[in-house]
């Protein structure tokens, strides 16, 4: 006798969740955590709470999920700005990815890992402890890349890797507001060129 496997109950079929995350994610960047309704976020993904929860869990976990696929997607060039040769290509494509990505047509304005809960209440109090958290190894990973420039002798020797790296995130924290405000790529490109003018000479 042939047993047939039920498919999961509210899961419909052809359901995929990398795509289902993706919508998620765009839903949690435009709207940021508070304002992204579960009817919202359900909705976009075109599946419903049962098969939502099954899959990533509340929405707190969804929304871990979703800042993990944006730092592999739209703010990976955080990590490649890092494997640039010399700092100054570091501090250039960090600016410059952090420009194209909070202005990309078909995208939703600004930075979701810096706008997703500024303004969360107690009920947001995870996501905004999770990007704070976010937002704070990015600045690590600079500061230590540009720790590396010092003693390679590529920065100056009484440079500050501490201050540069705030100071780089301070400035793509500002573009990202600024372009979910509706400032042009042009005009922040403007911005990051100004802002790479006062980098340490080698």
């Amino acid at each position: 006798m042939e047993t047939r496997q039920k498919a999961p109950i509210g899961r419909p079929r052809g359901f995929d969740a990398d795509e289902a995350l993706e919508r998620a994610m765009r839903v949690f960047w435009e709207q940021g955590y508070e304002g992204a309704s579960l009817t919202d976020l359900t909705k976009a993904m075109g599946i419903t709470r049962t098969s939502m929860y099954a899959a990533f869990g509340n929405k707190e976990e969804l929304f871990r999920k979703a800042l993990e696929r944006y730092t592999e997607g739209p703010a990976s060039y955080g990590a490649r700005a890092l494997r640039e040769p010399t700092a100054h290509q570091v501090a250039t494509a960090f600016l410059n990815g952090s420009v194209r990505a909070t202005t990309r047509p078909g995208c939703p304005s600004g930075c979701l890992g810096v706008q997703g809960s500024l303004a969360a209440g107690d009920p947001g109090r995870a996501a905004r402890d999770e990007l704070v958290t976010w937002r704070n190894e990015h600045t690590a990973h600079l500061r230590d890349r540009f720790r590396q420039a010092v003693d390679e002798g590529d920065l100056p020797p009484d440079s500050d890797p501490d201050l540069l790296a705030r100071y780089l995130m301070t400035v793509a924290n500002g573009i990202a507001v600024q372009a979910a405000s509706g400032a042009t790529h042009d005009d922040l490109q403007r911005v990051a060129d100004l802002a790479l003018r006062s980098w340490p000479p080698s």
